[in-house]
């Protein structure tokens, strides 16, 4: 009989990259034939928007979320619980509660953080309290080493692992596209202010004042930011023609955006990994993002792309005008980027990646 292992996740909707990563675990092949599995999905809301609120139907799905892992304790037993928590604030206290119910059956846990911040609450007395007792004697998976430091005061280096995460390629994939004179920019993430919406409008205020050519695309699903807020900054910064909002792409839709596009740009200033850039690497972008979370290990500096401090349009302008200003340089990281992601970020990698971890956990 194989390993039984719950696993507590989310799953999209929404989309999002834990629901993304829940969903490929969910359908492995490679995860599945190694481990008996059962899936429980431990999001509470189907949209982007809704995100951080609260109200009664959120507060129904969860108490049924936590009477479903109980009855997979008690009938199913499980030798191991993996599951995908929140880091901090009101997520934390209430993913608590399945946390107390995996200890009292005694069930080995281990957590896979796509966010992060137990630092910016660990010296507050009561959640010192509660994570001294939800990292005692649990394995943690991080996405990058460069997440270590905030978990680091619970958690010894010999009970984390590190597994990045990984995407499926695209049969879509074009390489390379002609010269032309217009630059197309592509964001694409959900149209949240801590993914650098306003950040990069701004540096596009900078590249149109100085006279480059250029159309910057956003696609992307509403979140704390909608389209007429969008448009609203798009008006006063006078970027009409050559900024717009097309709206949530899926599926072939969202690849084309991809293969049309000459630079890919994710000025996010709180993030733990960044699928969108992997996807980006796919296609051959050079890519233009932060010094934050994960980024650095999946965007070198100077090879495949450029890498910003956080809210800085001023820097993120100049990046962008030398890829704007030299074709060459951008088909050379590109093509960088995209050997990267073959080597380090595909799909195959992280199954394989993730089933040895659990392995060794178990």
């Amino acid at each position: 009989m194989n390993k039984r292992i719950l696993f507590i996740l989310h799953l999209p909707p929404p989309v999002h990259g834990s629901s993304i990563v829940g969903e490929q675990i969910k359908n492995s092949k490679t995860i599945n034939s190694a481990f008996d599995g059962h899936y429980i999905n431990f999001g509470t809301t189907i949209s982007m928007d809704k995100i951080g609120k609260h109200g009664v139907s959120k507060m129904f799905r969860f108490i049924v979320i936590l009477w479903n892992v109980l009855s997979e304790l008690v009938k199913w037993k499980p030798g191991l619980c993996y599951f995908a928590m929140n880091a901090k604030g009101l997520g934390f206290y209430r993913d608590l509660m399945i946390v107390v119910l995996v200890k009292l059956f005694r069930v080995k846990l281990v957590y896979h953080f796509h966010n992060k911040g137990v630092n910016s609450r660990q010296n507050k007395f009561v959640d010192n309290l509660l994570y001294r007792y939800a990292f005692k004697n649990v394995e943690v998976i991080l996405l990058s080493k460069l997440l270590y430091s905030d978990v680091e005061k619970y958690v010894t280096s010999e009970h984390v692992h590190y597994c990045p995460n990984g995407i499926p390629e695209s049969k879509e994939v074009m390489s390379h596209k002609e010269d032309r004179e217009v630059v197309h920019i592509l964001f694409l993430s959900n149209m949240m202010e801590t993914k650098g919406v306003y950040i990069l409008l701004n540096a596009c205020k900078i590249l149109k004042d100085k006279g480059l050519d250029f159309f910057c695309t956003y696609i992307g699903g509403v979140g704390d930011i909608n389209e007429q807020m969008f448009q609203s900054k798009v008006n006063e910064l006078a970027l009409n023609g050559c900024v717009h909002f097309e709206g949530h792409k899926f599926g072939l839709e969202k690849e084309a955006y991809y293969a049309n596009a000459d630079i890919f740009v994710f000025p996010t200033y709180y993030e733990t990994f960044g699928l969108v850039n992997l996807e980006a690497m796919q296609y051959s972008l050079p890519i233009v993002s932060t010094m934050e979370g994960g980024i650095p290990d999946v965007v070198v500096d100077g090879v495949t792309g450029f890498l910003v401090n956080k809210k800085d349009p001023i820097s993120l302008a100049e990046k962008l005008e030398v890829l704007i200003s030299n074709p060459i340089l951008r088909r050379k990281m590109g093509k960088s980027g995209y050997s990267k992601y073959q080597s380090e970020f595909t799909i195959g990698i992280f199954e394989k990646k993730i089933t040895q971890i659990l392995e060794c956990i178990y």
